[in-house]
């Protein structure tokens, strides 16, 4: 089967920040970029192509604030940015539906043994956002159809 990769964009690099920054340093950093940036901020001498490229970096920056700025889409993006960091460091074990690993009422979770004799554990709560665990043990992964 081919994997297609997307190639995103780094939200937080082009903020200058990281994804532990608070809501509130994210917003200092994008305010800071985007008045330094905004097409409107930009002096009159300064070269037409250099006036594009600055009109781009803006959209960037409005961009990544757009997404970084709201707590549900920065949440998605950084499952996205989790996942796809598993995938290219972490070996993939598997491919396995839900449906095939144990349930553990109590826990209300799923797990799968492990070739190592760890186990991959999904709880029910993750169930939606997840789509590559990692052992507790060793570093397979597998990936939730």
């Amino acid at each position: 089967m081919a994997c297609e990769r997307i190639i995103q964009k780094d939200w937080y690099k082009i903020l200058g920040a990281k994804p532990s920054d608070s809501p509130a340093e994210l917003k200092k950093k994008y305010q800071k970029l985007a008045l330094l940036y905004h097409p409107d901020k930009q002096k009159a001498d300064v070269p037409a192509g250099e006036v594009e490229e600055r009109v781009q970096r803006f959209i960037e920056i409005d961009q990544a604030w757009k997404i970084l700025g709201n707590e549900e889409t920065k949440k998605e993006y950084d499952l996205q940015q989790r996942e796809a960091n598993l995938t290219n460091e972490w070996p993939l074990h598997a491919q396995i539906y839900l449906e095939d690993m144990s349930w553990n009422e109590d826990e209300q979770c799923y797990t799968l043994s492990c070739r190592c004799g760890g186990n991959y554990t999904v709880f029910k709560s993750e169930t939606r956002d997840v789509s590559l665990v990692c052992c507790d043990t060793c570093s397979l992964v597998i990936e939730i159809l």
